[in-house]
């Protein structure tokens, strides 16, 4: 495990674009949340490609590679925070410099689509990296709930999981104890097998999911096909976050339906990681413990930077 260093003020983030493209107003939430950052004490960079939009849906996978290579090679950059989410950073997994990343090890957050990179660095490196609120949506978030919470995980180097009174759910009792993975539903579903696969042996698993994009039977096939690929056979504990979908059906009752009385292993449930204002920072690659007899039922074991 590779553990990066803490960020500190006056430090240079570096925002990269591994989905979607920034265009139209996206350019003016990304350059107020760069305001944000910048009023708190930071220099923000941002990389050579993030406004392409190349192949009309987005950069093109060597574009967005030479970014994340860049920004982990240059000594400057403290920090790398992905600007926001969408569909195919996994386009771009063949094409990034993993021993340049061992060797450079830095900070790297998002969420959504971003899930993809950045468990697919820790399972390429062993570098801790974060699920976390995306650049963008500092500006875009009805509160700062999200972007204190990355300072207080990156600069701080707290290992409090949200703010306190927040409710935990207990869907199956237990404990466990293994290192966080995962994410996004949707994201986590596309790593379960093939070249660029994830190892889901022994840990805990995040799972939360865009209900304004993925309706209840989509979850369902996406969780199917990690049972039928025997993720769930590997895991020590499951960690359900934020799902909202106007059918009201909840994502603890799909994943049920799908898990049945099959598995041991405890499941919780929080509202605090995911599509939903309230994200704090987990990350991936340390350990964490799940104890459901607990207030708050799972905690950081380890330090995720130093």
């Amino acid at each position: 495990m590779i553990i990066p260093q803490k960020l500190k003020k006056g430090d240079t983030i570096g925002v990269i674009s591994p989905s979607d493209p920034i265009i139209g107003i996206k350019k003016e939430e990304l350059n107020r949340a760069r305001e944000i950052v910048e009023k708190e004490g930071f220099k923000v960079r941002y990389s050579k490609n993030l406004f392409s939009n190349t192949n009309g849906y987005s950069s093109t996978a060597k574009e967005k590679a030479e970014d994340i290579n860049k920004m982990f090679a240059d000594e400057d950059v403290k920090m790398i925070w992905c600007a926001k989410g969408g569909a195919n950073s996994n386009s771009i997994f063949e094409y990034i410099d993993y021993e340049n990343i061992k060797q450079n090890p830095k900070i790297i957050c998002g969420y959504s689509d971003a899930n993809s990179l950045i468990n697919m660095i820790t399972e390429k490196t062993g570098l801790v990296t974060f699920c976390g609120t995306n650049f963008k949506t500092i500006a875009t978030d009805e509160t700062d709930y999200s972007y204190k919470e990355a300072l207080k995980r990156f600069v701080d180097g707290s290992l409090e999981i949200g703010k306190k009174g927040e409710e935990y759910i207990t869907i199956k009792e237990g404990t466990a104890e293994g290192c966080l993975i995962g994410g996004n539903l949707w994201s986590t579903k596309g790593l379960v097998s093939g070249k660029y696969s994830i190892d889901f042996k022994d840990k805990i698993l995040l799972l939360e999911e865009f209900g304004l994009e993925s309706e209840p039977a989509m979850v369902s096939n996406y969780l199917y096909y990690m049972k039928q690929n025997g993720v769930f056979e590997q895991i020590k504990g499951l960690w359900i976050g934020y799902y909202n979908h106007e059918s009201n059906i909840s994502l603890e009752k799909i994943v049920m339906d799908t898990l049945g009385i099959e598995y041991n292993f405890p499941i919780i449930k929080s509202n605090n990681f995911g599509h939903t204002e309230t994200k704090t920072v987990i990350p991936i690659g340390t350990r964490a413990f799940i104890d459901t007899t607990k207030d708050i039922k799972i905690k950081l074991v380890e330090n995720c930077v130093q």
